[in-house]
C-alpha cells in the first residue's frame, strides 16, 4: 500500500475517535489550549486548525456549551459538554465498547487460526 493511501485511512480512524475524546475530556470545563494539552498527555496529539472546527461543529450539534470568559487579562472560550452531549457521549461509548469487543474477538480468532 502506497504511504499516501494509508494515510487517508489512519486520518479516518483516527477522525472519529477524536470526537469521542473530545466530548469525553468536555465533562470537565476546558479551554482549547488545555484541551489540546489534555489530550496530547494521553497520545492523541490534534491541531488547532482540527480542533477548533470540531468544537465549533459540536456546539452548533448542541453536543456542547461554550462561553467567553477573561482569564489571566484575556479573553478566552471556554466549553463543557452539554446534557445532550452527556446523552451522546454514553451511547457513543457504547457503541465504541461494542465495535471494541467485536475487533478484539475477530482479532483472537484469527491469531489462533494461524497457530
Amino acid at each position: 500500500m502506497n504511504p499516501e493511501s494509508f494515510e487517508n485511512l489512519r486520518l479516518e480512524l483516527r477522525r472519529g475517535c477524536l470526537v469521542l475524546a473530545v466530548l469525553a475530556a468536555l465533562r470537565r470545563e476546558q479551554y482549547g489550549y488545555t484541551l489540546r494539552k489534555t489530550l496530547a498527555e494521553h497520545g492523541l496529539e490534534i491541531d488547532e486548525g482540527t480542533l477548533y472546527p470540531l468544537l465549533r461543529r459540536l456546539e452548533t450539534q448542541g453536543l456542547l456549551a461554550s462561553e467567553w470568559r477573561e482569564e489571566e487579562k484575556r479573553k478566552k472560550r471556554f466549553y463543557l459538554l452539554s446534557a445532550g452531549g452527556a446523552e451522546v457521549l454514553e451511547q457513543l461509548l457504547a457503541e465504541w465498547r461494542g465495535i471494541d469487543k467485536s475487533i478484539q474477538e475477530v482479532l483472537k480468532e484469527q491469531s489462533n487460526g494461524n497457530d
